[in-house]
């Protein structure tokens, strides 16, 4: 009899954890004949934020999730979205996995939907949950690798094709040409692994000789690295770090008169660079970006930072600030074709994503097509330089483009 009951605990035990995510789907249609679920009511529809207020990449994780802040503002005065006001559930993992994985289980019940899931480390941690969870999510993290998963939503390009493109850009420009050397540091992990997994197509493409360092999240000091790339007679160095990193590799940069063109990944620049010591060896950096700085002359560019400044957020912008309210687009985007198909659970959430092919941000990031199974939803990048006059402290020297290496470069999960 005891093992009879043991086994039909483990049995329960078993059903209930193998019917979560149908529990949080066990949808009802409300009085417009909408299908609802997880996160939605008659009145309102909650999504996720899981950000980092207090880690490494605070700065620009901070400034995303007020771009999302002034979008759930805007959406919500012009009367939200199928009936309904939009509400944000926001909670700091600080950059730790452990702390996500613990939050991650208090808010999933709650939401829709992830408006925002902030780094790599993080994404990667959360990646069979939201996916067992049926819960589209929109990382703060860029990688390629990530599209393997039908429920991650990558705003922008990836990664990989940033390096793709802003290598072009620096062959464009003639600071590079076919046979040179460059370096390529770039921190352990997906993040890093991406952006050089860019770096190995281009150079396989021009014949770039390809230096590359690996280090460590916690390395602060790169002189010794950028040392190295002088002796191997690099004519660029090609950065996939974090912003205190990038800063020691431009100051090493000048320091060691090596002054090469420095190309960097988008979350490895931050404002703050122009008051620390690689400040006067800013000149020389480059940064492949899918959002507008934020000093953009684009209308809505310009209209997003009118009313940052009218929130009176104390933060210094910063990039992540337009880039945050792009995001929020295209959730808009997604929430309306969903309504229109009569499905808020998360089932038609996915649904609707996938019959995205051309999401609109009003150049924020370029047009978004969800439609294609592994493949980025763009391909372009803006390039922009730093400047101290600039707020935000970027200033855009090249439009929206995609170069010809990334149109025919295929990443690693496309069907």
């Amino acid at each position: 009899m005891k093992r009879f009951a043991a086994c039909c605990a483990l049995l329960i035990l078993a059903t209930a954890c193998s019917t979560k995510a149908a529990d949080n789907e066990k949808g009802s249609s409300g009085a417009d004949g909408v299908k609802t679920g997880a996160g939605v009511t008659d009145k309102t529809i909650t999504l996720g934020v899981m950000t980092d207020k207090t880690g490494v990449f605070k700065n620009l994780a901070t400034a995303i999730t007020r771009g999302n802040e002034l979008w759930v503002k805007d959406l919500n005065a012009a009367g939200g979205v199928c009936g309904r006001q939009v509400e944000l559930e926001v909670v700091d993992h600080g950059y730790k996995a452990d702390t996500a994985k613990t939050l991650y289980p208090q808010l999933e019940p709650k939401v829709l939907g992830f408006l925002q899931l902030t780094g790599s480390p993080i994404v990667a941690a959360l990646a069979g949950d939201v996916q067992s969870d049926k819960v589209t999510t929109t990382p703060a993290s860029w990688s390629s690798e990530l599209l393997s998963n039908p429920y991650v939503m990558v705003v922008g390009t990836t990664y990989d094709i940033e390096m793709i493109d802003g290598l072009s850009y620096l062959q464009k420009e003639g600071l590079i040409k076919d046979g040179d050397t460059v370096g390529h540091i770039y921190v352990d992990g997906e993040y890093g692994a991406n952006g050089l997994r860019g770096a190995r197509y281009y150079a396989e493409q021009h014949n770039l000789k390809l230096r590359d360092v690996k280090i460590t999240s916690t390395d602060t000091d790169l002189t010794n690295v950028v040392t190295g790339l002088k002796g191997d007679g690099v004519k660029a160095i090609l950065l996939t770090t974090t912003p205190g990193q990038t800063g020691s590799a431009l100051a090493a940069n000048r320091a060691l008169g090596l002054n090469v063109p420095v190309l960097s990944n988008n979350p490895a620049f931050d404002p703050v660079l122009h008051e620390g010591p690689a400040a006067k060896a800013l000149d020389k950096l480059y940064v492949a970006a899918s959002t507008v700085p934020y000093s953009s002359d684009i209308p809505k560019a310009k209209e997003i930072a009118g009313a940052y400044k009218a929130a009176g957020y104390a933060e210094p912008p910063n990039a992540g600030v337009p880039y945050g309210y792009a995001v929020a687009e295209v959730w808009g985007s997604i929430l309306k074709k969903a309504c229109d198909n009569k499905d808020l659970t998360r089932d038609g959430i996915l649904k609707a994503m996938q019959q995205t092919t051309s999401a609109d941000t009003g150049d924020l990031v370029a047009t978004l097509d969800y439609s294609k199974p592994g493949a980025p939803a763009t391909r372009q990048v803006y390039i922009a330089q730093p400047d101290a006059d600039a707020e935000g402290g970027l200033r855009s020297v090249q439009p929206l483009f995609e170069a010809d290496e990334a149109k025919t470069y295929r990443a690693p999960h496309e069907k």
